[in-house]
């Protein structure tokens, strides 16, 4: 990939003026700044992500937006589930495949070591890793904390389409001049957090979604993910 196409610095605060700018900007931000975001905004946001593409048109996805006191009754139940239940629930879905080739293992462990060593946290630091995944179930201070579901009836082309409005809200929201955090981690806790939303027994919890304006100071902002070159993800054929 060429250089210029690789985002790098510090993470970018401004609003996104077009659809390369919101891509190259988007990055998974794990620290916020304790500064509200405007609802209204956020309805445009998500009514402009119903445009996703879907097969079918079934528009399988389904989204809960947690902010204001239920998210502080959210957070302190979550600090404590994060104590009683440090390794989480059992999941609902396999968020890594049980077998994968070597080329994926080292993009996995390189992420890992790259962001924790930002963070000053050591390989051998058992606790100081663990403190951070607890700050996962805090949406990393986040004054939006989202959650997207889908039917249990669904299958692998309808999470495709979970996944395409996932990414179209996440650069509506870089267009916004707001940052988010797609996080996985909350299927591990998809009971409590499922209970706590009431959600229907017909939806399975995917992820939740931090939302808010980044913190430029926040270390763990400082890094960021390479991605493969072109070369190793795209064949082009033209005779």
């Amino acid at each position: 990939m060429e250089d210029s196409l690789c985002p790098d610095g510090p993470v970018d605060t401004a609003a996104a003026g077009s659809v390369t700018a919101a891509v190259l900007s988007r990055r998974s931000v794990r620290g916020f700044l304790d500064r509200p975001v405007d609802l209204d905004v956020l309805r445009r946001i998500l009514t402009l992500t119903a445009r996703a593409p879907s097969g079918c048109n079934l528009q399988p996805w389904q989204f809960h937006v947690v902010t204001g006191r239920a998210l502080a009754r959210l957070k302190a139940l979550m600090r404590t589930r994060a104590a009683e239940a440090p390794h989480g629930e059992p999941t609902e879905y396999d968020i890594l495949p049980n077998e994968m080739p070597a080329i994926y293992h080292e993009r996995r462990f390189e992420v890992g070591f790259g962001l924790y060593d930002r963070l000053g946290i050591a390989r051998e630091d058992k606790q100081g890793r663990a403190q951070w995944s607890a700050y996962n179930l805090q949406f990393f201070g986040a004054p939006v904390g989202l959650f997207c579901s889908i039917d249990r009836c669904m299958g692998p082309p309808q999470w495709a389409d979970m996944g395409m409005a996932l990414q179209t809200l996440m650069l509506l929201l870089r267009e916004a001049g707001l940052h988010s955090c797609p996080q996985e981690a909350w299927s591990l806790h998809s009971r409590t957090v499922g209970d706590f939303l009431g959600l229907a027994p017909e939806l399975m919890l995917f992820c939740g979604m931090a939302i808010g304006h980044a913190d430029p100071d926040a270390p763990a902002n400082s890094f960021v993910a390479d991605r493969a070159p072109l070369q190793d993800y795209a064949v082009f054929l033209d005779d």
